[in-house]
C-alpha cells in the first residue's frame, strides 16, 4: 500500500541499456539516466488513487503563464493537404488574439521569417493530449522549468483542429498521425542546423511520438523523447474503458470532448467530408466518436481494427533513440495492462519509469505542483547538456529476422497509402 501519498517507483528495461558517453569522458546508460532523473514520487495524499487524481483535474487552476506565437504551416504531405498550427514559447508579450489560446497571438512574418539561427539551444517539439492544445495546463507545467531556465526553445505542434486551429481540408487527425510532426521536425533541422531536437508527447501525443520515432528508426531526427501516459495499446484500453462504470463515464467526457471538435468546424466537415454530422453529433462514447469519424475518414472496417493499427506497442521496437517513457500503474485512461512491457526489455534504446499513484497526466502534489515535471525536465536535461550525443550511433532495426526467412516489421501498417499516380 502506498502510505500518505508516497508512490513506489519501478523501471523496465533492458539487460544491457545503452551506453551514452558523458561530455566529461566518463561513461553512463540509459537506465542510469532515467534513474538519476526521477526523484521521489511524493504525492498529494487526499488524492489517494489514479480516479481522484485523474479527476482533479476538472479543478481549472490557472497554471503558468506560458506566452507563445502562433505560426499556420501548410502541410508538405501529397495526401493530407491542409493547415496546422505550432505555438512557439516567446517572451511575455500582451497583443493576445481573441480567437486563440489565452496569452497567444500570432507570429508576423517578418519575425517569423527572422527565426532561423546558428544556435545550438536544445529545442523541445511538443505533442499534447486528445483533443488539447499548447494552453493545456499539465503541459504548462511540464515545459516551464525549462523555459524559466532560458537555455531552451519550445514549441507545440497542435493537432488538426485543436486549440483554435482551423481545419482546411476536412482532415483532423488520429492516433497515428505522424505526418505533421515529421514536417515540423524536418523543418526545423532545416532551420535550426546545429540545436539538438527533442520530443515529447502527452498521452494520445505520446501515442503519436512513439509511433513515429519508432518509424523513423536510426534515421530519426530527435536526439532523445519522452512519452508521459501514453495508452500504448489502444484496442487494451478501449476494452478496460468499456468494462466499469468509472471507465464509461471517462468515454463520455472524451467522446463529449470531440463531439465539440467536431461542431467547432461543422461548415468544414460538410463542405470537405463525408462524415454523416448529425451521427456524431447523436454519440456519447470516444469508442462511438472513432467509428463514425476514424473509420469513415481512414476506410478502417471498425474501430477495433483502426485502435490495433495506430497503436504503438510495436513501434517501441523501432526506436534508435534514447527513449523514456513515463507512466501510472493506477491510470485509469492509459491503463497499465496496455504497457508493452516486453518491448520495452528487448530494447535497449527504452526505459519505463512507472509510478503507483499518479492517475492521468496527474501527479497532483501538496499545494498543486505536477510531480512528472522534474523527470520531464531532468532527463531533458541531462541528455542535452550532460550526454555527448554526437557519440550515439544508432543501430539499425533488423534483428527480427527468423531462420525460415521471415522478418517482423515493428511500424508496418496494415493501413495502406495508395499512390494516387497509379
Amino acid at each position: 500500500m502506498d502510505w500518505f501519498g508516497r508512490a513506489k517507483i519501478s523501471f523496465t528495461h533492458h539487460t544491457s541499456p545503452l551506453t551514452l558517453q558523458q561530455k566529461d569522458g566518463t561513461t553512463t546508460d540509459l537506465l542510469k539516466v532515467c534513474e538519476q532523473a526521477t526523484p521521489p514520487c511524493q504525492l498529494n495524499p487526499l488524492l489517494f488513487n489514479g480516479h481522484v487524481q485523474t479527476m482533479w483535474t476538472v479543478v481549472k487552476e490557472h497554471g503558468p503563464q506560458i506566452y507563445y506565437r502562433r505560426k499556420i504551416f501548410d502541410s508538405d504531405h501529397k495526401l493530407y493537404a491542409g493547415t496546422f498550427t505550432v505555438d512557439f514559447v516567446t517572451e511575455p508579450h500582451q497583443d493576445f488574439e481573441e480567437k486563440l489560446p489565452p496569452r497567444t497571438a500570432y507570429f508576423s512574418e517578418q519575425d517569423f521569417a527572422n527565426l532561423p539561427s546558428d544556435d545550438s539551444k536544445p529545442m523541445l517539439i511538443v505533442l499534447h493530449g486528445l483533443s488539447g492544445g499548447s494552453h493545456e495546463i499539465y503541459l504548462r507545467h511540464a515545459i516551464l522549468p525549462l523555459v524559466e531556465s532560458g537555455k531552451w526553445e519550445i514549441c507545440v505542434v497542435n493537432s488538426r483542429g485543436c486549440a483554435n486551429s482551423a481545419v482546411t481540408s476536412g482532415l483532423f487527425f488520429n492516433a497515428r498521425a505522424t505526418w505533421d510532426i515529421r514536417q515540423v521536425v524536418k523543418w526545423a533541422r532545416q532551420n535550426f542546423p546545429n540545436r539538438p531536437l527533442f520530443g515529447v508527447g502527452f498521452s494520445l501525443g505520446a501515442n503519436i511520438l512513439t509511433n513515429y520515432v519508432g518509424e523513423e528508426g536510426e534515421g530519426c531526427l530527435l536526439k532523445g523523447a519522452v512519452a508521459v501516459g501514453n495508452p500504448f495499446n489502444l484496442d487494451v484500453t478501449n476494452r478496460a474503458l468499456r468494462r466499469t462504470h468509472l471507465g464509461r463515464l471517462y468515454q463520455r467526457v472524451m467522446g463529449s470532448n470531440m463531439k465539440k471538435l467536431v461542431a467547432n468546424h461543422k461548415e468544414t466537415v460538410l463542405k470537405y467530408t463525408n462524415l454523416d454530422y448529425d451521427r456524431i453529433q447523436n454519440i456519447t462514447y470516444l469508442n462511438e466518436f472513432d467509428r463514425e469519424v476514424q473509420t469513415v475518414t481512414w476506410g478502417y472496417p471498425t474501430e477495433d481494427a483502426y485502435y490495433r493499427d495506430a497503436s504503438s506497442c510495436d513501434a517501441v521496437l523501432g526506436i534508435r533513440i534514447p527513449f523514456m517513457a513515463l507512466s501510472a500503474a493506477d491510470d485509469p485512461i492509459a491503463v497499465e495492462e496496455a504497457i508493452p512491457y516486453q518491448e520495452i526489455k528487448q530494447n535497449p534504446y527504452t526505459v519505463l519509469c512507472l509510478t503507483s499513484l499518479g492517475g492521468h497526466l496527474s501527479w497532483f502534489e501538496l499545494g498543486g505542483g505536477r510531480w512528472h515535471t522534474r523527470p520531464i525536465c531532468n532527463f531533458l536535461n541531462k541528455m542535452a547538456f550532460d550526454i555527448d550525443l554526437d557519440a550515439i550511433k544508432p543501430d539499425a532495426c533488423d534483428k527480427f529476422d527468423s531462420q525460415f526467412r521471415t522478418h517482423f516489421d515493428p511500424v508496418q501498417r496494415k493501413l495502406q497509402i495508395l499512390d494516387l499516380n497509379q
